[in-house]
């Protein structure tokens, strides 16, 4: 009798812990279903002051940045994730699934590349995972009206930049700034961009949204869906 309940008790914990055949685990714990053409990155909520000097939070500028000090864009961001994945990380799951990276812009110009829909996966009050697209969880505090819902979130991926002058080897650069997504083109050391334009910038001043969004330090998952 107790080998059958160990044995049942064994195959309930190996299904448990066993991936769907379309599901690959890659650094850092990203999770690509290539039969979803999805890439999944476990984040947590970002503090929205990090830097002594400021009391006020910054506008938001980018959506996920690692962890201060190391993630350059961390005092304007919605999400971190952690040091161990990398951006370039991001960028090579998403290319498993059949896309490639268009060009990325820093001021004037329109970033290029495919459209990718993103969305958090937040827990609600039962536990449950409930879906936020990446418009709700961003509000104008001014008016408050949510991020227009047709700008694209599009997959530029990041330049190559030279980060020992005596060296000339290159670094996907967006692997030093730890800037995965950004909302203008402030930067391009970044593997996403929307299609917003910098002049958009001045006149969009953006907050998370806490009527959707859960508090500090709470877990989530954000999601790229390359279907």
């Amino acid at each position: 009798m107790k080998r059958t309940s160990l044995a049942l008790a064994f195959g309930v914990l190996i299904a448990f812990n066993t991936h769907l055949p379309s599901q690959e685990k890659k650094a850092g714990s990203i999770v690509v279903d290539k039969d979803a053409k999805t890439v999944t990155v476990p984040v947590k909520m970002a503090p929205r002051v990090v830097l002594k000097e400021k009391k006020e939070p910054y506008p938001l500028e980018v959506i996920a940045t690692w962890p201060h000090p190391k993630g350059k864009k961390s005092h304007e961001t919605i999400v971190n994730f952690d040091e161990s994945i990398k951006p370039s990380d991001v960028a090579k799951a998403l290319e498993s699934l059949g896309i490639r990276p268009g060009t990325p812009v820093m001021g004037e110009g329109e970033p290029k590349g495919p459209a990718v829909k993103i969305y958090f996966l937040v827990p609600d009050s039962t536990g449950l995972e409930k879906k936020v697209t990446i418009d709700k969880a961003l509000i104008d505090p001014k008016n408050g009206k949510t991020f227009p819902a047709k700008v694209e979130w599009r997959f530029t991926g990041s330049i190559l930049k030279q980060l020992d002058p005596n060296k000339a080897d290159k670094t996907y650069a967006a692997d030093d700034s730890g800037t995965l997504i950004a909302i203008f083109p402030v930067t391009n050391e970044t593997v996403f961009q929307t299609s917003l334009q910098i002049e958009n910038e001045k006149f969009m001043k953006l907050e998370v949204n806490t009527k959707v969004m859960p508090k500090e330090g709470t877990a989530i998952k954000l999601v790229f869906d390359a279907k």
